[in-house]
């Protein structure tokens, strides 16, 4: 089962572009903002002190706009375990009339604090991310 997360954004006056809507840089720090919080709530307190999360790859596909003002609901989920140091993350942003409007796939790759290295992520740390435990 997918552990999921959810948490809403709005739109403010820094995050618009010339274009009038929401630039795609302020759509990707929000999607930091959804996986961190998510690692904060889910992970085991112990885990969350010895690791930090880095992104290695993000494929994003935008089907509509956010102005000022305006809020969206930010959805992550993790549909599989990890493959060495990596974990896929999902992330769905839908805007008030429930339509999606940025979906994304993420790649995140954990980092051990204490030597700065990447690190093959254990069963234990991905475990509360796999079996729904705190599920929105």
């Amino acid at each position: 089962m997918a552990n999921g997360f959810s948490m809403s954004f709005t739109a403010q006056p820094e995050h618009i572009d010339e274009m009038g809507h929401v630039n795609n840089a302020v759509w990707v720090g929000w999607m930091e903002e959804l996986a961190t919080a998510h690692w904060q709530r889910d992970g085991r307190p112990e885990d969350v002190a010895a690791y930090a999360w880095v992104v290695t790859r993000h494929e994003i596909d935008y089907r509509g706009n956010v102005r000022e003002g305006e809020e969206v609901l930010a959805e992550t989920e993790i549909r599989e375990g990890p493959s060495g140091a990596r974990f896929d993350r999902h992330i769905t942003f839908s805007n008030a009339d429930g339509k999606a409007i940025v979906r994304a796939r993420t790649t995140w790759a954990m980092v051990d604090r204490a030597t700065g290295r990447l690190m093959r992520v254990p069963a234990e740390v991905a475990a509360p991310f796999l079996d729904g435990a705190g599920q929105d």
